[in-house]
């Protein structure tokens, strides 16, 4: 049994991760990048012009196919990154519609309902 939502998942160690996108994730899907180690780094969206401290523990979601982002040479530290995406190419073999975007609504919905 597989024991996670996403299908793909890369284990990236001590590497620079140049600009780049999920280009096989579904786009209205969150991808989940985690960070693990001891390092100083930063996570880069280009995308926004916007820089996040990404220090060791931090959980980022991000839609990884519309957003660029990057994680460049970082000062100190052992660096250890999990990111955890969904592939568009699930939906398109087993005939299930994608799902749709996630709106402000949806996720603030249950807490807005007196």
């Amino acid at each position: 049994m597989w024991p996670s939502i996403y299908v793909g998942i890369d284990v990236i160690v001590n590497q620079v991760t140049p600009p780049h996108r999920y280009r096989t994730s579904t786009p209205s899907l969150l991808d989940l990048v985690v960070s693990l180690g001891t390092h100083d780094a930063s996570f880069h969206v280009s995308n926004l012009g916007t820089i996040f401290d990404y220090l060791p523990s931090t959980m980022l979601y991000l839609a990884g196919n519309i957003l660029q982002h990057s994680v460049q040479k970082w000062g100190k530290g052992e660096r250890i990154a999990i990111a955890h995406y969904m592939k568009d190419a699930i939906h398109n073999r087993f005939g299930v519609a994608r799902p749709t975007f996630t709106q402000q609504k949806d996720l603030l919905g249950k807490f807005l309902q007196g």
